[in-house]
């Protein structure tokens, strides 16, 4: 377990996950953190670069160019390893593990040698202290890099990584993870979990707009990410990467809502 100490961060802190080989909603983003004064070192990613969108190898160099710190995802600890899939956790043969052999055989196809030694050598955790907060960033979780926690997941999950967490770095006011593309905040007793959302896809909601988290001192305030998602898509066009997250950078929707609990799908939101 690789962790990184960023010592005391002061300032608003810009957190985000899944840039997910998105380009346009990347510079996007560096752009509105440049109007918020927000520099790199106060931008930290939770991993999973490279993903559904067409600009995988674009997108590592923009990261890499930025030098905002960056936790691995599965997907870079794939590419790393020189895997044949993604690791998502997607249960096989389900919709989003079909889709997934397109969007992961692109990346693989763009992403070189050099950045896939870069890929390997981040570290799987980040930890800051922030107005006296000590917070930890990660990917999916410490039992499963690829765990999906979610809004409506059990508190005994998210009890289960807050206790691994801090078997590793003792007490722990804040987690900041990503993995299952949808922001949220919650309370854990004296434990803050938020999940940073995703740029590189919206969080199924109907609008092409995406999510980022800014860390003030009051804590964690979710921004829409507006960028130009037609540009997006026609690179994914372009790629033939039309297998159904080319929609979802338009519509807002994913193209399968298997992954998510019952409760978070558009039907039961619908209704609530």
């Amino acid at each position: 377990m690789d962790v990184r100490d960023l010592g005391v961060l002061t300032g608003p802190v810009l957190v985000f996950g899944g840039p997910y080989s998105n380009l346009s909603a990347l510079r996007a983003l560096i752009a509105r953190a440049q109007g918020l004064c927000i520099p790199p070192e106060r931008m930290i990613c939770t991993g999973d670069l490279v993903a559904y969108c067409a600009e995988a190898s674009e997108t590592v160099d923009e990261i890499r160019a930025l030098g905002c710190p960056v936790v691995a995802g599965n997907c870079e600890k794939q590419l790393a390893g020189n895997a044949m899939n993604c690791g998502c956790g997607f249960e096989k043969d389900t919709r989003c593990d079909v889709l997934s052999g397109a969007w992961f055989a692109h990346a693989d196809r763009a992403i070189g040698a050099l950045d896939r030694r870069w890929m390997g050598g981040l570290p799987d955790m980040i930890t800051f202290q922030h107005e006296g907060r000590r917070c930890v960033v990660l990917h999916g979780g410490i039992s499963d890099i690829s765990r999906f926690l979610w809004s409506v997941s059990p508190e005994a999950e998210f009890q289960e990584e807050i206790d691994l967490i801090q078997s590793l770095t003792g007490h722990i006011d804040m987690v900041i993870g990503g993995h299952s593309g949808i922001a949220f905040q919650r309370q854990l007793g004296d434990v803050t979990w938020v999940n940073a959302g995703a740029i590189g896809m919206p969080p199924n909601h109907g609008r092409p707009e995406t999510q980022f988290g800014i860390l003030d001192a009051s804590g964690v305030v979710f921004h829409d990410l507006a960028y130009d998602h037609a540009a997006a898509h026609g690179a994914m066009t372009v790629a033939g990467l039309t297998q159904g997250y080319d929609a979802a950078v338009m519509t807002g929707y994913w193209p399968s809502e298997e992954v998510l609990p019952p409760a978070l799908r558009r039907a039961a939101v619908a209704k609530g």
